[in-house]
């Protein structure tokens, strides 16, 4: 099996972590300060009491929502080294089930903030390049520069981390730098480091909410952060988090110095991010930024492949197919959801057209991302059995935070906010239905006792008339327990067209919430003739059925309990392996007598399944060796307590 090395800790590490996870929270100053001047009162745009006061909303907010809530506490749940919020719930999962509509929720919405995060950082970036050369094009180099991105994405994260790390250490540098230089002619902006002036302009500002809706945008890439857990490793997040953090708030400060030392330029439209650097610095500023732009786009994308990994496995989206372009732990690349969020950020590219619009649009999806961790967290702390006395306050806080910032985030809604949230919904949708439309097409399932068949298989392999189909057939069963066998699976070996084989193999799969276990368990029905394979399989390894029974087909030989070579004579003589046939039974949905809300769950399953990958290319089997089969779906209506009695 293909093995994966841990992620490294060190110089290396640490610059892998600062290229993949910081790049969304590492540009927020590229618009967080210019959304929060739209938010102020005209004319009090350089008010100190009010700018020192939003300054401190921004320290704060990192300080609680990053710092506390992500690095501090959230980071620690983790399952097996993989974080995010699918980790979260796959660790509740078998004490709360019910808990996948939350985990859903998360999902899609952190999934809708990866579409509206490249195009906002890309697009500001560009802005600031046009304000040097107005002739340059904002739209079409943001678009090229988004294609560039994501046509990069297969050559994986480990690689793309390496080369972006450096340059993000460059970034965080000289964002740092900046606000240094800038607030040394304002060093009272200093005072932001208390809270009573966070407080001061809540309770001042005519409409707080829309600057708190701007200051969130300072905390959006936190998620993300925790996403990237299994990428980058917790060491490597936790350390490179204190110089990121640092050189943050010394841009913000910055920014806030120069806003209230030059009063006079807050009659016009500018970018205080863009107009802190001195003018011969300036070119290279705004190449940094785009570059960082760049590199901020990678987190969501990569956070992206991750989520839909584990909503895979957790049976909350469609079977789609995964690649894993290096070696190391957690790192992989999906092409259908890469083209997806290109298609999508160029949509949202051209209806918004500049950062300022796109500003709506961004938050409101990730605060309610936040809020469904927060409740997931929760969760997990009863479930390690930890005192209510300090989850209770500790979740209520962070909820209470967080509620505050998505009612602020739905002003925005009417304003473009409710685009992430369409797709969000949209991406809800086809979680719910196809989380419950498995559940439905699982309970028509039919298990019958094995023995029987295993006693007729055992006649049908020595039945010379009977054509032989396969020297090894391999059927993938969904019978929990060893003692049953699916219902179609015995249709199509004896009752649809009987089946001779030398040996029979019954391999059920199990997906386990370890991201990378593998171990499996043989039982025997007949000496090497009639087998079950129960493998054990991590959400995060993969689906690799015919290299998994070929493995163990070959340890089982090493031991003698199965003879794998041809039953040919001819073939014998040469040590030929014989043949194995893999048969992939597959239910359809034809005229149930369902109650109406499950028929319609059922329908609309089976319509999104038609787009997705089929079985054979999920279980990684070679198409040559696969006969496919269908058998109609059997509902048996529960008897209601009259016919009972």
């Amino acid at each position: 099996m293909k093995q994966h090395h841990k992620v490294p800790f060190g110089i290396m590490g640490l610059f892998m972590a600062i290229g993949i996870v910081y790049g969304d929270i590492g540009t927020s100053p590229l618009y967080v300060m210019k959304a929060i001047l739209n938010g102020l009162p005209a004319g009090q745009k350089s008010n100190p009491d009010y700018v020192i006061g939003a300054i401190s909303c921004i320290i704060w907010t990192l300080t609680f929502q990053t710092t506390v809530k992500y690095v501090l506490v959230t980071l620690r749940a983790d399952n097996r080294g993989e974080g995010g919020i699918l980790s979260l719930f796959a660790l509740i999962r078998k004490k709360y089930r019910w808990a996948y509509v939350i985990a859903a929720i998360g999902a899609a919405t952190l999934l809708a903030d990866g579409i509206i995060t490249p195009a906002i950082t890309v697009i500001s970036a560009v802005e600031g390049l046009n304000a040097l050369i107005p002739s340059i094009p904002i739209i079409p180099i943001t678009i090229a520069i988004i294609v560039f991105l994501f046509l990069i994405q297969p050559l994986g994260t480990a690689r793309l981390g390496k080369s972006f790390g450096g340059i993000m250490f460059l970034w965080f540098t000289m964002i740092g730098i900046l606000g240094i230089f800038a607030l040394i002619h304002y060093p009272i902006i200093l005072k932001a480091f208390n809270p009573y002036y966070a407080l001061l302009v809540l309770k001042n500002v005519p409409n707080a909410l829309v600057i708190l809706g701007a200051v969130f945008l300072c905390t959006t890439g936190a998620e993300a952060l925790y996403s990237d857990l299994g990428h980058c490793g917790l060491h490597n997040i936790r350390i490179s988090w204190i110089y990121v953090k640092i050189t943050l708030i010394l841009n913000y400060l910055g920014q806030g110095a120069w806003i209230i030392s030059h009063p006079q330029m807050m009659v016009r439209d500018v970018n205080p991010f863009f107009t802190i650097m001195p003018e011969w610095f300036s070119f290279v500023g705004v190449i940094m930024a785009t570059l960082a732009a760049i590199i901020a786009s990678q987190a969501l994308i990569s956070g992206s492949f991750t989520i839909i990994s584990e909503a895979v496995s957790l049976d909350l989206w469609p079977n789609i197919q995964i690649k894993y372009p290096t070696e190391i732990k957690g790192q992989m690349y999906i092409p259908d959801v890469n083209h997806a969020l290109l298609f999508f950020c160029i949509i949202i590219v051209l209806a918004f057209g500049s950062s300022s619009n796109m500003e709506a649009a961004y938050g409101l999806s990730i605060t309610i991302t936040m809020m469904m961790t927060t409740l997931l967290l929760f969760m997990y702390l009863q479930h390690l059995r930890k005192p209510l006395w300090m989850s209770i306050p500790l979740t209520s806080f962070f909820i209470t935070v967080e509620g505050f910032f998505f009612f602020a985030n739905m002003l925005k809604f009417a304003h473009g906010g409710f685009a992430t949230i369409l797709i969000a919904g949209f991406l809800f949708i086809i979680m719910m239905i196809w989380y419950n439309g498995r559940r439905v097409k699982n309970r028509c399932a039919n298990y019958e006792p094995i023995k029987p068949l295993v006693d007729a298989l055992d006649r049908i392999s020595v039945d010379e008339t009977i054509p032989k189909f396969a020297t090894h057939l391999v059927y993938v069963t969904r019978a929990k327990y060893p003692n049953e066998m699916d219902s179609k699976v015995i249709y199509s070996l004896i009752k649809k067209q009987p089946k001779r084989a030398d040996t029979y193999w019954f391999v059920y799969l199990h997906r386990s919430d370890e991201p990378y276990q593998f171990k499996y368990h043989v039982k025997t029905y007949v000496d090497k003739k009639i087998f079950r394979l129960d493998v054990y399989s991590g959400f995060k390894q993969g689906a690799h059925m015919d290299a998994f029974v070929h493995l163990i087909c070959k340890e089982m030989e090493e031991r003698g309990q199965v003879d794998l070579m041809s039953r040919y004579p001819s073939l014998q003589e040469s040590n030929i392996e014989g043949d194995f046939r893999f048969v992939v039974v597959e239910r359809i949905n034809r005229n149930l007598d369902l109650p109406a809300v499950k028929k319609t769950i059922l329908s609309l399953y089976y319509m999104i399944k038609r787009f997705t990958t089929s079985d054979t290319q999920i279980l990684d089997l070679d198409p040559s060796v696969v006969t496919l089969e269908y058998v109609p779906l059997k509902y048996t209506k529960p008897l209601d307590k009259k016919s009972k009695q």
